[in-house]
């Protein structure tokens, strides 16, 4: 069913970098969810009425707001596909990491208003009355609500995308909590019991925590998360494959939203290696690159010296005594600058992420390390920061 409603609905669905194609899907998925959870909110409004039940009719009015849920989506997905302008460069693209995270709010919002009612409830119980038609309407809506939670959940694995990932969240979330109600329902006819308002807690705080978790996912992005580890180590990998680099660092991967990152790093090439050869190679990788991740990078090629042995030999010590500030610290960039009076160090000292000094710190603290070394070394020192693990 989900083949042939891509393949109706999603024109070149295999070119899921394309931002049209992005905006196809977001349609399909919003279209969809937008006439599931209106039929839904109508049977369990209907549902509702017939047995008095506070938990099915604010399950129903749950419903009515996934619908809402859905237009969100669709429209963000859309917004999302616009080409970029002079405003934004780098496209619309995280406009659906938002349209991800409105639909987090909206459900974080029906949990807080389902407990809400929910404790109303405990505190003025009420006989529920039973109603096999009502019931038929809450297991086939827990049905429905499964395969839109897989139809969803499928898609998004398809495009990579955490705002339908969101909605998949929901419709789960939904399922469960009509599955609470179907049992308290019976519970109460059968077995006498006033669960009704209690069910509603516990369908509520199942929302709310579903909720939490589909806006961390959406937020991440939005607020700069590292980069997949698997993917920097493909990077490095392709990179390293060219004999004529020997190193990388400083990379760093911007997120502008689905298929649209965008990368820069530092490639160390040999000093006495042809610099016309040398730039050809790194128009290669960046084209390489481009067309095995999509991402578009642009790298600086930092010249290091290979075989000059007493230069080596410094820096390796260097390294080491580096790593005994921090055992996450790496240099790059040495170079040895003889003068009249003393000689210059310089180098760029990377920190980890969790090292908590601050840059003045570091430096004076690998200042103080390079004085115990034989020879009148002066250290001038650069201090970045690990954005990626490289």
């Amino acid at each position: 069913m989900i083949d042939f409603l891509v393949r109706t609905f999603v024109k070149d669905a295999a070119d899921i970098r394309s931002p049209q194609v992005r905006q196809r899907y977001g349609t399909l998925s919003g279209g969809v969810g937008i006439a599931l959870n209106l039929l839904l909110f109508l049977g369990k409004l209907i549902a509702g009425t017939l047995t008095a039940s506070i938990s099915i009719t604010a399950d129903a009015f749950n419903n009515l707001s996934d619908a809402g849920s859905s237009v969100v989506t669709l429209v963000g997905f859309r917004l999302a596909g616009a080409k970029a302008d002079e405003d934004h460069p780098f496209g619309h693209g995280r406009l659906e990491y938002l349209s991800g995270l409105a639909v987090s709010v909206v459900i974080l919002l029906v949990g807080l208003e389902l407990l809400k009612t929910s404790a109303e409830k405990i505190l003025s119980p009420q006989a529920v009355t039973f109603s096999v038609p009502a019931l038929v309407i809450l297991a086939a809506s827990v049905c429905v609500k499964l395969w839109m939670s897989f139809f969803n959940r499928n898609l998004s694995r398809r495009i990579g995308s955490a705002a339908m990932a969101a909605t998949a969240t929901d419709s789960l979330t939904d399922a469960v909590a009509t599955s609470v109600v179907f049992l308290s329902t019976l519970a109460d006819h059968f077995l006498q019991i006033r669960i009704d308002g209690w069910a509603g807690v516990l369908v509520a705080l199942f929302i709310l925590r579903s909720g939490w978790g589909a806006a961390k996912d959406t937020l991440n992005p939005l607020l700069g998360q590292s980069p997949d580890p698997e993917l920097v180590k493909d990077i490095r990998d392709t990179i390293m494959a060219h004999e004529q680099v020997v190193g990388i660092h400083d990379l760093v991967i911007h997120d502008y939203g689905p298929g649209r990152r965008i990368m820069s790093l530092h490639a160390e090439i040999p000093m006495d290696a042809d610099i016309m050869e040398a730039h050809d190679v790194i128009d290669a990788i960046e084209r390489e690159i481009r067309a095995r991740f999509g991402i578009e990078t642009s790298i600086h090629m930092d010249p290091v010296a290979q075989d000059d042995a007493p230069t080596n030999a410094l820096r390796e010590r260097v390294e080491e005594l580096v790593k005994e500030i921090d055992s996450g610290m790496t240099i790059h960039d040495f170079r040895i600058i003889p003068g009249p009076h003393h000689t210059n160090l310089i180098f760029d000292v990377v920190a980890p992420v969790r090292c908590t000094m601050s840059d003045e710190a570091v430096r004076k603290a690998v200042g103080e390390k390079i004085k115990t070394l034989d020879g009148n070394y002066f250290a001038v020192i650069q201090v970045d920061r690990a954005y990626v693990n490289t």
